[in-house]
């Protein structure tokens, strides 16, 4: 028999912990600074350069409820490979930094959305391992100037350096536009989820390891 002795914190002081976290990542290919609030309102600011990339992070602020900002210079005259991949880095990085020690959070959250004919599911796991399983196929090469490739490339900059596990799954969907909105809506409900703070077990690492 195993027994542990859990001493939580108090749910007041752990609901005021801001969980606020600015990066910012220079290399000879992008400049980049994130500045991410998770218990925020859905406000964003974003700036990458590429107009649908931008469309596709507000949807993780408005339907994460994540204050977002997102200034990046990347070397877009070649292609948006580097802006990308990074951007998705810097807010893995922002995401590990702003959520700490993880105490009291749910820890996994998983979401489906639809739009039109389109439907996806994700699900998210805070565990602390990097991994992305993503099953999703593009009807179309790019999306106004974001080459559908790279959506694959944010979400691994994501999970590299958020330290979470991910599975994305299209489950339908002919119009590309579609299957990437759905995509990034059902990550956003999905994280929200996973780091909504759980009342019931306030200052408890959600993990029988005792550390995530």
């Amino acid at each position: 028999m195993t027994s542990s002795a859990l001493v939580p914190s108090s749910p007041s002081s752990e609901a005021s912990a801001d969980r606020i976290a600015e990066v910012s990542r220079t290399t000879a290919e992008t400049r980049i600074s994130v500045r991410i609030n998770l218990d925020g309102t859905g406000a964003a600011r974003l700036s990458s350069g590429i107009g649908f990339f931008d469309h596709m992070l507000d949807q993780i602020a408005r339907h994460g409820l994540i204050d977002l900002q997102v200034d990046c210079e990347g070397d877009l005259h070649i292609d948006g490979h580097h802006t990308v991949e990074d951007v998705g880095i810097t807010i893995g990085q922002a995401f590990a930094r702003a959520v700490g020690d993880k105490k009291g959070i749910r820890r996994y959250g998983h979401a489906y959305v639809p739009l039109d004919e389109a439907l996806s599911r994700v699900v998210v796991d805070f565990s602390g391992r990097p991994g992305l399983h993503m099953d999703v196929k593009f009807t179309a090469g790019s999306i106004g100037q974001l080459d559908t490739q790279l959506v694959y490339e944010f979400f691994q900059g994501f999970v590299n350096h958020a330290g979470v596990t991910l599975h994305i799954d299209n489950l339908k969907g002919f119009n590309a536009h579609h299957q990437c909105e759905t995509i990034f809506k059902a990550f956003a409900r999905a994280l929200r989820a996973a780091l909504e703070r759980d009342p019931r077990a306030a200052g408890v690492i959600p993990s029988t390891k005792g550390s995530l």
